[in-house]
């Protein structure tokens, strides 16, 4: 214990990282809604610093929560003092951090020395940024890179363009890492890029698509974020705009303008799931909503988030579901069935609320509202060993198997034009 202990001193102190040491993650599963109501209301007790991870909602669907050394005692007697049921998922939060960091130091070593880009590690902003320039000048006459703004702390936000070529194709929209800590997303989005890159003019399925329809994929989708999560906090979930008084940071996917500060989107500027001020208020949402629509032609928009394997479908704001609902359930269905034929990895398809939680300012019940109609989110995996921690070992397997839903979905568009 003293030998750890020293380890994540040494780690804060060269890295500025906070701590999670003796941290828990809990998995409760609430049996009714008295005890659904009783979780919510931990929401709102700032005190004692909640992080869920999976929200209260309905007693079909488990809660997450990483407590605090400091209150997983208190948060422990609540629960059995209420009769809710829980399990420990993770016992030290920062135990499972600091031999993340050691693969991460690791890593970076072998990388140095062997000039190669790793594709089953995580990377560093900086890096992710430097073999994307890499990548265009392997294929200059398919892949270009896009500067659709700057971030509230003025980093260049970067889309990968894959085209054959022609002006104002109809194209798809991916985007992976709106929330910061979602790591996998956008290793998934790194090695996505890789796949269409590499297999362009091997992989007829890859050929096709992209001799008549081109490709945006966004794999920094809040570069800010990404980036305070290697530097300061790897739990930080938000932008990081100064919003009011010492809080800092929206969370991207509630500012959006669909049933903006509804269901699932909190008031409070500290929360992890804070709103914002008004609609678009994020520069990053503000930059993807205007390229979205002086292109023009985006006829499928996709958001990659983790965890819980899920593939979503508008809307999150309002269960009353979308005019196209059995359209795209059905596709979803498809996709999710091809995701499975790799690994075994089941997803479940449905609208966002009902199958999580409600939530309102999303990503693609705008995109939706906006006209797109195949608009689909889903969560990778786990669904919740790991949670937000998910091994590097796991990144290859998760982007191989989410490819083949990627696929079916880009390539139902292509033949089901609109």
């Amino acid at each position: 214990m003293r030998g750890f202990v020293f380890l994540s001193v040494f780690l804060v102190a060269v890295y500025s990282q906070k701590l999670f040491i003796g941290d828990q993650v809990l998995r409760i599963k609430a049996e009714n809604a008295e005890q659904i109501s009783i979780l919510q209301s931990l929401e709102t007790q700032e005190h004692l610093q909640l992080d869920f991870w999976l929200h209260p909602a309905n007693p079909e669907l488990p809660v997450d929560i990483r407590v605090p050394f400091s209150n997983v005692q208190a948060v422990k007697v609540l629960l059995e003092s209420n009769n809710i049921q829980y399990s420990v998922l993770i016992d030290d939060v920062q135990a499972v951090l600091d031999e993340e960091q050691q693969e991460l130091e690791v890593n970076q070593g072998r990388e140095r020395i062997t000039k190669s880009f790793n594709f089953a590690a995580y990377h560093k902003l900086e890096t992710i940024y430097e073999w994307m320039d890499t990548l265009v000048a392997q294929y200059p006459n398919l892949v270009s890179k896009v500067n659709i703004g700057s971030t509230y702390e003025g980093r260049p936000m970067y889309v990968l363009k894959f085209s054959t070529g022609g002006n104002n194709r109809p194209a798809i929209w991916i985007d992976t890492g709106i929330h910061s800590r979602e790591w996998v997303t956008q290793a998934t989005g790194v090695w996505t890029a890789n796949k269409i890159a590499t297999e362009y003019g091997s992989d007829s399925s890859i050929t096709t698509l992209l001799n008549s329809m081109d490709v945006f994929l966004l794999i920094l989708a809040n570069p800010d974020g990404y980036a305070f999560t290697h530097s300061n906090d790897r739990m930080w979930r938000k932008t990081r705009s100064k919003t009011s008084g010492s809080c800092i940071g929206v969370d991207p996917n509630r500012n959006w303008d669909a049933g903006f500060s509804g269901p699932g989107a909190s008031n409070y500027p500290c929360s992890d799931s804070y709103h914002g001020p008004f609609a678009e208020s994020e520069v990053e949402v503000k930059n993807i909503v205007n390229f979205i629509k002086q292109h023009g032609q985006i006829k499928s928009f996709i958001s990659v988030h983790s965890y819980s394997q899920l593939l979503m479908v508008p809307y999150g704001y309002t269960c009353n579901k979308p005019a196209d609902y059995q359209e795209l359930e059905n596709v979803g269905k498809s996709a999710a069935s091809a995701l499975k034929s790799l690994y075994g990895t089941s997803y479940q398809v449905g609208n966002i609320c009902d199958i999580i939680y409600p939530a309102s300012g999303g990503s693609i019940d705008w995109s939706y509202n906006y006209g797109i109609k195949y608009s689909f989110a889903f969560e990778l995996r786990d669904t919740g060993r790991y949670g937000f921690i998910l091994p590097a070992n796991q990144i290859i397997p998760t982007a191989q198997e989410t490819w083949l839903a990627l696929m079916h979905i880009m390539q139902y568009v292509q033949a089901h034009p609109y």
